[in-house]
């Protein structure tokens, strides 16, 4: 049985969407959302990764502007696929925007997929492994580690033989502020030994069949924990767990999430997007062993008992609210507003 730990943490993950046509504005939103929930006492911001669609592709420069409009939230990716990033450019980015934003930045990290190699290029090795191979450069090089000592001068003005070339600026700070965005077991247990923090997110991998999607997330937090525990003779750091919590004050607001739901029943991860959005292979028919998060609504006191009982999220320690990628500035405060009491019936307070 989970024992329910209390929510010392809020947070909430957006994609930072927008219409086709109208980019800058939809990053320009994306902003005010940040500053908007830092005053309403979320501790933690996340950003979601999507390359060419209707939402943010590149979350260090927008992380490092909205760094400029706030002063206490965490603002985090969840998640940058490993396989398509230049590890060393992006650490240098990573610890830039880190120094800038008073060291705040929360990386989260998967290994990727083969689905962009058409852009980015081929690799001899399958995606998941040469995703895991940049991510250990990419911690090298936050870590400090040296990434080359030079043997030969090359060039005008190039540093000399002896020289160790490490990442500047440093900050140093950041390994310990990186994490895994874990979807299966294994990918938790192999975070825990890699000393990676942990967030799950809507859809989990290699689900027994039988099993609810929050009965195995419970499983997949509990894994994590023994594993680090195990890995480094430590307590693990908090886990972060995004989930689908709508709570309706109004009867308008019950139906619009409703409406959410039955749209998320219908189309899977196709579901709620914005206009000009590309429309996912996944639909509400997953592959075998994949199982899609529940989308928690209606009276907000029935929404925070379902989520009381509800083993994977009463595993966690920071709640993560994810956003529904079509709602707009408006729509996303309102609901980041009423999430705050659902959170404190839960034992969350915005001065923890």
């Amino acid at each position: 049985m989970t024992i329910r730990r209390t929510i010392t943490r809020l947070g909430f993950n957006t994609r930072v969407s927008f219409p086709s046509g109208a980019a800058a504005r939809g990053l320009r939103e994306g902003i005010e959302l940040f500053r908007v929930a830092e005053r309403l006492g979320y501790q933690s911001g996340w950003a979601y990764q999507r390359h060419f669609d209707n939402y943010l592709s590149a979350p260090i420069p927008f992380f490092a502007a909205a760094g400029q409009h706030t002063s206490r939230i965490t603002l985090g990716s969840a998640v940058i696929p490993a396989r398509y990033q230049e590890p060393v450019l992006l650490a240098e980015a990573a610890c830039t925007a880190d120094l800038l934003v008073g060291e705040r930045l929360q990386l989260a990290f998967s290994s990727g997929t083969d689905v962009w190699d058409a852009v980015f290029g081929e690799v001899a090795t399958d995606a998941r492994t040469e995703g895991q191979r940049r991510l250990a450069r990419f911690l090298a090089a936050v870590a400090g580690e040296t990434l080359h000592t030079v043997t030969e001068r090359r060039g005008v003005g190039g540093p000399p033989p002896g020289t160790e070339l490490r990442v500047t600026p440093p900050s140093p700070g950041l390994r310990s502020r990186i994490w895994y965005g874990s979807g299966s077991l294994a990918s938790a247990v192999t975070a825990a030994r890699q000393g990676l923090r942990l967030i799950t997110g809507t859809i989990l991998h290699d689900v027994p069949a039988g099993e609810s999607f929050p009965a195995h997330q419970a499983r997949l937090v509990t894994a994590y924990r023994e594993a680090w525990t195990a890995a480094h003779g430590t307590p693990p750091p908090p886990v972060a767990v995004a989930a689908s919590i709508l709570p309706g004050p109004t009867a308008a607001l019950r139906e619009t999430y409703a409406a959410y739901d039955r749209q998320r029943r219908a189309h899977g991860p196709a579901a709620s997007r914005p206009a000009g959005a590309l429309e996912p292979v996944l639909t509400a028919d997953l592959p075998t062993g994949m199982a899609m998060s529940p989308v928690y609504h209606g009276e907000p006191d029935a929404v925070a008992a379902a989520v009381a009982a509800d083993p994977g999220l009463a595993a966690a320690d920071e709640l993560v609210l994810f956003l529904p990628p079509a709602f707009g500035l408006a729509e996303n405060v309102r609901l980041l507003t009423d999430l705050t009491a659902v959170a404190s019936a839960l034992g969350w307070s915005r001065d923890l």
